[in-house]
């Protein structure tokens, strides 16, 4: 399956739960509003991050205290953004929707190491190649001899993640990275059911991903949208125009969500072809000659920049099979005072396995 992406949150920038976002001492700069939502999110479910990021246009530093790294694959988020039901619209507040037990966030969870931050050569875009190379990915998205799930199994996603972000000491600040880390997830296919294991925010035993409402990821969800990559378009900007953060332009939006729809998941080849070729409609996007995911594997790639943040989001695939790799969002425009420098990498995955499996928390090849 090549169509894929993770929350790049890593990731789509929504408000649905702005209201729930923590006060700051300063005004935050554009885009920023849903990294501090993933945050708060996290926070009230079992605390899986620790920190928010409140920062300025010159300072991406906390008001309070240290900053965590900021997962654009944070499930709780991506369970949210879009519910293609029968309305495609976006979900509410999350809070009381997902339920998150078992294993429990902090017990047995070792926190991940920290270095430098993350820095790389940045490729040139081509506006001009963009139509030509999604169009080619498109027709191997849909040219997949992948398995159809039965009733009853789940979408298995194994990758490798790590994030730059600043952090604060003292009033002292300075650009870090986690180091490279695993995460799993399982998600049923209605959506309403998944597990997840990350290193360094669960235990070894992972906890549960239970939700009220289908997350717009999942396999049923994804298979009720339409092929026809112009109406599939227009229900993503519908759903983006009425509930997406005024500070986040409409494209960046509408490119984010499409990543979001294909990360961590398994679309229907017919859907995961019409969502390139829906990305392909958007202005601004480009396409890169040269990106690395998280785990060193050169390829070409799909990127769109965000002009308020200056970071560019960029969809990775293999030069020769154009199969997924990962996605990568790089600092691409510099901005006065800022310790995420040009050239710093703030998130990096790579997809290193997706299987379907007959139970949560079952790794491919293992009887259930």
């Amino acid at each position: 399956m090549n169509a894929s992406p993770s929350h790049r949150p890593h990731p789509a920038e929504w408000t649905e739960t702005q209201s729930l976002l923590p006060s700051a001492e300063r005004d935050l700069p554009a885009g920023r509003h849903q990294f501090h939502k993933e945050q708060m999110m996290a926070r009230i479910h079992e605390d899986l991050r620790t920190t928010s990021r409140t920062s300025t246009a010159s300072s991406r530093t906390s008001a309070a205290s240290p900053v965590a790294p900021v997962k654009r694959s944070n499930p709780f988020l991506r369970r949210a953004i879009l519910l293609p039901a029968a309305a495609f619209a976006l979900a509410g507040a999350v809070v009381g929707g997902l339920a998150l037990t078992g294993g429990g966030a902090d017990d047995g969870k070792a926190a991940l190491a920290t270095g430098p931050a993350l820095t790389t050569r940045i490729g040139a875009a081509d506006p001009k190649g963009a139509p030509q190379l999604l169009e080619r990915i498109s027709l191997a998205a849909a040219d997949t001899s992948a398995p159809t799930p039965r009733k009853g199994q789940y979408i298995y996603i194994a990758s490798k993640v790590a994030d730059s972000y600043v952090k604060s000491d003292g009033g002292k600040s300075e650009a870090v990275s986690n180091e490279l880390h695993s995460r799993q997830v399982w998600n049923s296919l209605d959506g309403r059911d998944g597990w997840l294991i990350e290193a360094g925010e669960t235990s070894d035993k992972g906890i549960t991903l239970k939700s009220d409402v289908p997350f717009s990821g999942a396999y049923n969800a994804l298979a009720g949208l339409p092929t026809d990559p112009d109406a599939l378009l227009q229900r993503i900007y519908r759903a983006s125009d009425a509930n997406r953060d005024p500070e986040v332009p409409r494209d960046q939006a509408a490119f984010v969500a499409i990543g979001d729809l294909l990360f961590e998941s398994y679309p229907p080849a017919e859907v995961g072809a019409a969502l390139y070729k829906a990305a392909a409609k958007i202005p601004g996007v480009v396409s890169v000659d040269d990106a690395v995911d998280a785990t060193g594997r050169h390829g070409v790639a799909i990127a769109r920049q965000n002009d308020t943040d200056g970071e560019r989001t960029e969809w990775i695939f293999d030069k020769k099979t154009l199969r997924f790799l990962g996605e990568r969002i790089v600092v691409v425009k510099a901005t006065a005072g800022d310790p995420l420098k040009v050239g710093t990498v703030t998130h990096t995955s790579a997809i290193t396995e997706r299987a379907v499996v007959d139970a949560a928390k079952q790794v491919p090849g293992q009887v259930s």
